[in-house]
């Protein structure tokens, strides 16, 4: 359905553009343009997509006065701003009533340091649109930490409104070029998305923090970004990932989960792989910059980079099977899937095997990205100091590490090596170190950090395993 919203709305917008060119002209205002755009769609659909609000458009004439005594709906209730300062990299703002999570600013950390440097790639000003933007603290931190040249600061509830402003009112409204540096709205995020996209006002940047597994944006915000540009999209649903609700990620994601030991770096693939889905119906391709996973939730958040052209012949995205007999993990593209099995059964069926699927099996991040944002980390100062107990540039060089190709899908706790080996645990440096010097590729995984990620089959980790506990 979502798919069919937006093919349709393209050819409505490419209809509209074609009259406009063999038709006079008419000047109509942009409600009217967007009534006239979405007549032929079902009502449903329309009053989905059509504002609900007082105030034209934000990018033609000026928002309406929020002090303004005339009003056709119901007055907001006022929100009320306890105190509550915060500081975060040394940007003061306040949270007021709104939900506000101290632990998500490591990923705020992430977002702007990819923001800052796709503005330095771009050579121009970044757009960045902030689609559920909460208290406004990540609008806030990209016009004042990622230059950002202009922030569309969105969220649905009507009573953030004095706190947005409040924690915004820092930064010039104006710059003196005479541009609008920001715009504060409270719009339904799908509404928000399809206004861009029928105005073909893309962003170069759009930041999705969802709550849930709500994926109804998905096709709506792909289609709002640049080409070239980046979608910072959320999932919160653990249950999902941890393979609880497989008809729910699977109405959500197109993915059907099952429960695996790995569940929290199935939570970013299963996140990832949706998107992928979503991004080829409609000609784009994504690749992930990073994917970052923190308990806290939990959870998921994905960089991901938009553009154009058909996925590759052998994309990675596909299945992952784990056998709970053995604990061996393998990747199975479509064309195999009548030949899934595990070795400890000889290629026979096993009941011990369980599937998830479609999936984003290929690298989580992108590595020269990551160290282009490490390295402007240090610049900042950002990465010698701790966010909320995490060493950013710790983290930062652990999600270097998980990008090596070689790596499949998933980890391996040592909790579940010694339990199969029957032995204490290794130590996991101990452990990393013997893996590569036997010509394996290993690391440690920034989701769990009493797990490595590695080529090594679970077989050969547990040998290996009692060869350092001197086990025969």
């Amino acid at each position: 359905m979502r798919q069919g919203v937006v093919t349709r709305l393209f050819h409505l917008s490419t209809e509209a553009v074609r009259r406009r060119h063999t038709t006079k002209p008419v000047r109509k205002s942009s409600p009217q343009i967007l009534n006239a755009l979405l007549s032929p769609l079902p009502p449903a659909m329309t009053a989905l997509l059509i504002p609900q609000t007082l105030f034209p458009l934000p990018f033609f004439p000026h928002p309406r006065n929020p002090s303004a005594r005339s009003r056709t709906g119901p007055r907001r209730k006022p929100l009320t701003l306890t105190g509550s300062k915060e500081v975060e990299r040394g940007v003061e703002f306040e949270t007021g009533d709104s939900f506000f999570r101290r632990e998500s600013a490591v990923g705020r950390d992430l977002g702007v340091l990819a923001a800052a440097l796709h503005r330095m790639s771009l050579g121009r000003g970044l757009r960045v649109l902030d689609a559920m933007c909460g208290c406004g603290i990540r609008s806030l931190r990209y016009l004042s930490q990622a230059g950002a040249a202009f922030v569309w600061a969105n969220d649905a509830f009507e009573g953030y409104r004095g706190l947005i402003l409040s924690n915004l009112s820092g930064e010039a409204r104006v710059s003196p070029e005479g541009d609008r540096r920001w715009v504060v709205t409270h719009l339904v995020a799908n509404k928000v998305l399809a206004e861009c996209y029928l105005q073909r006002d893309f962003f170069d940047l759009v930041d999705i923090d969802s709550f849930g597994s709500d994926s109804s944006f998905m096709s709506l915000a792909i289609a709002a970004v640049k080409i070239g540009g980046l979608l910072y999209i959320t999932s919160t649903d653990g249950y999902s990932s941890g393979g609880h609700r497989p008809y729910h990620s699977l109405a959500s994601y197109g993915a059907y989960v099952r429960p695996m030991p790995s569940s929290n770096e199935i939570g970013l693939r299963m996140l990832i792989g949706g998107a992928y889905r979503e991004a080829v119906a409609l000609g784009f391709h994504l690749s992930p910059l990073f994917s970052y996973y923190s308990y806290h939730g939990p959870v998921f958040r994905v960089m991901l980079q938009v553009a154009r052209g058909k996925p590759h012949k052998n994309s990675w995205y596909s299945f992952i099977s784990y056998c709970n007999r053995c604990g061996n993990s393998q990747t199975f593209p479509w064309e195999e899937l009548g030949q899934i099995s595990c070795p400890c059964r000889n290629g026979g069926v096993s009941s011990s095997v369980v599937v998830s699927g479609p999936l984003w099996t290929g690298p989580l991040h992108d590595a020269a990205y990551l160290t282009e944002m490490l390295k402007l980390a240090r610049e900042w100062g950002w990465a010698s100091t701790k966010q909320n107990d995490v060493d950013l540039e710790k983290l930062l060089n652990q999600m270097i590490d998980e990008s090596d190709p070689q790596l499949p899908p998933g980890y391996i706790k040592l909790d579940e090596i010694a339990r199969r080996a029957k032995i204490n645990s290794p130590p996991i440096s101990t452990l990393i170190s013997t893996l590569e010097k036997e010509g394996f590729v290993a690391c440690r995984s920034h989701i769990a950090p009493n797990a490595v990620k590695t080529n090594c089959p679970m077989a050969a980790c547990i040998h290996i395993a009692r060869e350092l506990g001197h086990v025969r």
